[in-house]
């Protein structure tokens, strides 16, 4: 079964969201209101909608680290993740947990990055050398 994933969430600035989904992540601009804007996620639709953002928490144990939940996010084969990553630096993003590889040679291994949206929404990048190595246990 194909399907394409969408999620819908707040944001408070819809210029302000352009510029950080569209010029920082690099995703097309779709369809759009006065209230809203839908980009294409690396090949998913999120709806982006005037209003308060969700509330999240540090709960999220990853490795020594506590990240926001909920989250959502994406994952991309390595050198994506790795233009992302340079991306994300150059505009100055915050991160909650910085780039870094978990799982060195294990099943997983893989890369990670945690870090919000200018709104809070929280966002978890992965990025995998390979993706049918995603589900290795």
């Amino acid at each position: 079964m194909k399907s394409i994933f969408h999620f819908a969430f707040n944001v408070r600035d819809l210029g302000q969201a352009r510029r950080f989904y569209g010029d920082v992540l690099g995703c097309r601009e779709g369809r759009s209101t006065e209230t809203w804007v839908d980009f294409d996620f690396f090949g998913h639709q999120i709806s982006l909608h005037l209003g308060e953002p969700f509330a999240t928490a540090r709960t999220g144990r990853v490795g020594d680290a506590l990240v926001p939940m909920p989250h959502f996010g994406l994952i991309l084969e390595l050198a994506d993740w790795q233009g992302m990553a340079e991306r994300l630096k150059a505009a100055g993003t915050a991160f909650i947990l910085e780039p870094q590889l978990r799982f060195a040679g294990q099943p997983g291994e893989q890369w990670t990055m945690f870090f919000c949206d200018p709104f809070g929404n929280p966002m978890e990048v992965k990025g995998f050398a390979s993706l049918e190595t995603v589900y290795d246990a």
